[in-house]
């Protein structure tokens, strides 16, 4: 195994606000590698907001499947429902139970329903820019200091608190 030590300290003097992703990323890093591989899976990025999630589940149906979002996180769980008595010369599609578990950015929606069609479960994923975060030109004015502004974005959060 590889390991790789990433500093992050070149960014700071440069940013604002980056704390909690930078710490996200560091203990992704950080992380143990994941034991399993099982189901083979693909992400596939469709445009500049669109992805597909593609997992390799020949063998289950899907009433044997569940994907679950929870605080960014895409779970998707397969759980083998028992088989009848069966006697294989050779098994070499795997059915064992899995969990597959794919971090998401706050901004990253699921959409719509998944589709499993010949072994294959794909799930859309679409990059929803919230309008806030969207590009803009910042207007310069004459004679507010700094400590005005934050003022007024106080207001401003006021007001929108209380409609």
């Amino acid at each position: 195994m590889v390991t790789t030590n990433v500093s992050f300290g070149p960014i700071w003097p440069s940013s604002v606000g980056f704390d909690n992703i930078i710490n996200e990323l560091d203990a992704l890093l950080n992380a143990q590698a994941p034991t399993s591989t099982f189901p083979p899976h693909n992400i596939i990025k469709v445009d500049e907001y669109n992805y597909i999630v593609e997992l390799a589940i020949a063998g289950f149906n899907k009433q044997e499947v569940t994907i679950t979002l929870k605080d960014s996180l895409l779970e998707i769980k397969g759980q083998k429902n028992p088989e009848e008595a069966v006697q294989y010369l050779h098994k070499g599609i795997g059915t064992r139970s899995f969990v597959k578990t794919i971090k998401l950015a706050d901004t990253v929606e699921v959409v719509g329903s998944a589709e499993f069609q010949n072994g294959i479960l794909r799930i859309a994923l679409c990059n929803v820019i919230p309008d806030s975060k969207k590009p803009r030109t910042i207007e310069i004015t004459d004679g507010l200091p700094p400590a005005a502004n934050i003022e007024r974005v106080r207001e401003l959060l006021a007001e929108r608190d209380n409609t």
